[in-house]
């Protein structure tokens, strides 16, 4: 990296001058990802990435440029500073520390030390797993990067951070003839390959293809309120979608939060805190810094039901008087926006067996088929992966096409019992038509009067 440090030292210095700041960007990486369909390898992508951008302020415009080739760079400089000079703009930047520092994600086994057909046998053994009685097709998606990055700015900070990720998808789906269910499930991590190779492959399997079986012969959901019970990876869907991006600065700014003001208020019952916190090493959305050079750190954004922070970048941070929570993410081609990392529930003191117990008539609602919400009128709406009917505080008959909907206010203040355990799923997000990965769970979670509706 020290040649491409002396290159961008360079720039900055003859740059500087004429901007109010400007930032550069540059990474490197090599990338693998194989798809599966039905047992058979459907592609490879192997290769090498190499980016860098640069980002200049001037009288509160930003310029932005991008290019895949180094000896550009003088040309991408010149762009970005005719475009933030033909704007004008209200950007400012709230206070930054200067960093410089050099950081390594711990890996085991390192991806390029798992040939291409040991990964190809790994995923073979998920499909074999998975293709039980029933099931009728299975994808399987794997990827895996590791990326040098450097981000360097006209205040002095120098950050290098290399980044290893990987991560594996299974999809199975099940038919009896008349209808067709599905199963769902993910492996990955801010690691080396080890995250893949001390997971048992078959049993991950076999319980996603039981799963898509289990429920062609689970019943429609009725339909009503219900007190629920939500595990862990819909306790993380519902915290994300419902309070996350609800929290993002730039949908604040925007008018587009139902939270917009409500610093300091009462937003969920007293028993709710919820953190996001991009420095978690075990989280999918891990990262040290953003892409603006921030450090990352635990950030409380409901405490005691209170609403107390929300996610900032440099930018939103100064228009909204407050300090970068080192929320600014994209890829190098992309321009920052304001981005969840690793969201979640803190655990409570409940067991399993407590949240259920006193319940005579309720739901347990397990895993997530996605949905949607509308953070400016401050509603949702999920789908359950699948789900169970609890009656007398046992868990009976199984459940298909379950849906969960509400007001975010109100099902936050609804959370009567929390459990004592903790899961994060891995997964990624979208926002604005770029993909950022994402942690996102806690524990089961018991909500009263949950609006449920049957898809069946």
């Amino acid at each position: 990296m020290e040649e491409y440090i002396d290159l961008f030292e360079n720039i900055i210095a003859k740059t500087r001058q004429k901007v109010d700041y400007m930032d550069i960007r540059f990474g490197m990486g090599d990338n693998t990802s194989i798809l599966m369909k039905d047992g058979n390898v459907d592609e490879i992508n192997t290769g090498m990435s190499l980016g860098a951008r640069i980002r200049v302020l001037n009288n509160g415009a930003w310029g932005f440029a991008y290019t895949t080739d180094l000896s550009k760079i003088d040309e991408i400089t010149e762009t970005a500073l005719k475009l933030s000079k033909s704007l004008k703009g209200d950007v400012k930047l709230s206070e930054s520390e200067i960093i410089k520092d050099k950081i390594e994600v711990d890996v085991k086994i390192p991806f390029k030390d798992v040939s291409i057909e040991e990964k190809k046998d790994i995923m073979k053994e998920a499909n074999d797993a998975a293709t039980i009685y029933k099931v009728n097709s299975t994808t399987i998606s794997y990827s895996d990067s590791e990326v040098n990055e450097l981000f360097m700015n006209s205040e002095g900070s120098e950050i290098q951070v290399k980044t290893d990720r990987v991560r594996m998808a299974l999809n199975a789906s099940a038919t009896d003839g008349e209808i067709i269910q599905f199963g769902h499930g993910s492996l990955g991590g801010v690691k080396g390959f080890e995250v893949i190779s001390e997971v048992d492959i078959e049993e991950f399997g076999r319980n996603i293809g039981e799963k898509a079986v289990r429920l062609l012969d689970a019943k429609p959901a009725p339909s009503g309120q219900f007190p629920v019970i939500a595990d862990p990876e819909l306790t993380g869907v519902l915290i994300h979608e419902a309070l996350g991006h609800a929290t993002e600065g730039d949908l604040i700014l925007q008018n587009d939060s139902i939270l917009k003001g409500k610093i300091g208020e009462k937003i969920a019952s007293d028993i709710v805190n919820i953190f996001d916190d991009a420095s978690r090493k075990d989280g999918f959305g891990y990262y040290p810094y953003d892409v603006e050079g921030v450090k990352t750190k635990p950030n409380q954004l409901v405490k005691n039901g209170e609403l107390i922070s929300l996610l900032n970048s440099r930018e939103t941070a100064s228009k909204l008087g407050m300090e970068s929570s080192g929320n600014a993410r994209s890829i190098i081609a992309d321009q920052p926006i304001v981005r969840m990392s690793n969201t979640y529930l803190q655990p409570g003191d409940n067991t399993f067996e407590e949240l259920i117990e006193d319940l005579p008539n309720g739901m347990y609602l397990k895993g997530s088929r996605g949905g949607q919400v509308d953070t400016g009128k401050g509603i949702f709406q999920f789908n359950a992966a699948e789900g169970y009917l609890i009656e007398n505080g046992e868990i009976t008959t199984p459940l298909r096409d379950v849906s969960l909907s509400g007001n975010i206010l109100e099902t936050l203040k609804n959370i009567d019992a929390i459990g004592n355990d903790f899961k994060l799923s891995v997964g990624f997000c979208g926002k604005d038509g770029q993909t950022a990965p994402v942690g996102d769970g806690g524990p089961h979670t018991r909500i009263l009067n949950a609006l449920v509706g049957g898809m069946g």
